[in-house]
């Protein structure tokens, strides 16, 4: 006689694929966790990368040369009331990956944006090596007037990303001030040129072509758009913009 075996605890539906689905998971977790290939594991090789510590180049003669690794630091602001003044201190110039490209990728994006930090300390993120924008000049001392290319690595051992800009218009421009945009990529092109001029505007003819010294402060110009490279301290965020008014950078 047929005994009926139904109770609560019998399974309804499609349990049986439910199960191999579920041991498919796992196998493919399993698989990009050996293959390093989960999200987690790209970010933080992606983080590794930006805040590996990073060593500056240290001047024997007193001058910069191309080929050195420095950092680009806005120094303070002399202590002063000033209406709608957010940022002080000194504050250095620094790479910043898009927050959801850092989730989904292990390498660096392009265009990649750029921030400013009130760290000093040399990390991948904020250590820039200056080349020549011409033929290899390695070595050799740079000068006011004399174009250059500002690269960085972001600790990364293969891949070289140029200090980059062009004119403001109505579908590009910085996302805070609505100023000039700085912004790094892959591409050599002229829009990667900068140039060094003397800190005092009445002695700037007077000292084209001569050597700058080494922790000297600068102004550092655009070459295809003439605008000074700048920090703006009355944003609440730290965005690296274009301006055309005169603030300094130390090398």
């Amino acid at each position: 006689m047929a005994q009926n075996l139904y109770c609560p605890r019998v399974r309804m539906g499609n349990w049986n694929e439910d199960i191999y689905l579920e041991e498919e998971y796992m196998k493919d977790f399993l698989d990009k966790r050996e293959k390093g290939k989960l999200l987690i594991q790209r970010n933080r090789r992606l983080k590794k990368n930006l805040l590996r510590p990073m060593q500056l180049s240290i001047s024997e003669d007193g001058y910069i040369h191309f080929g050195d690794k420095v950092m680009l630091l806005n120094p303070n602001y002399p202590e002063k009331e000033e209406a709608g003044l957010f940022q002080c201190g000194d504050l250095s110039l620094c790479m910043t990956p898009d927050e959801i490209s850092t989730h989904l990728y292990d390498e660096l994006e392009v265009p990649c944006g750029l921030s400013a930090t009130t760290t000093r300390i040399p990390i991948g993120r904020n250590t820039f090596t200056i080349l020549s924008a011409g033929k290899d000049a390695t070595g050799q001392v740079l000068r006011y007037g004399q174009d250059f290319y500002l690269g960085i690595t972001g600790g990364f051992e293969n891949k070289m990303l140029y200090l980059s800009s062009d004119h403001r218009t109505l579908l590009k421009s910085s996302k805070k001030s609505w100023l000039q945009e700085v912004y790094l990529t892959d591409e050599v092109s002229h829009l990667n040129c900068w140039q060094a001029s003397f800190l005092d505007p009445q002695l700037r003819l007077e000292f084209e072509g001569f050597p700058i010294q080494a922790n000297e402060k600068i102004v550092i110009y655009h070459h295809y758009t003439n605008r000074a490279l700048a920090v703006h301290r009355h944003l609440f965020l730290r965005y690296c913009i274009m301006h055309s008014r005169d603030l300094h950078n130390l090398l």
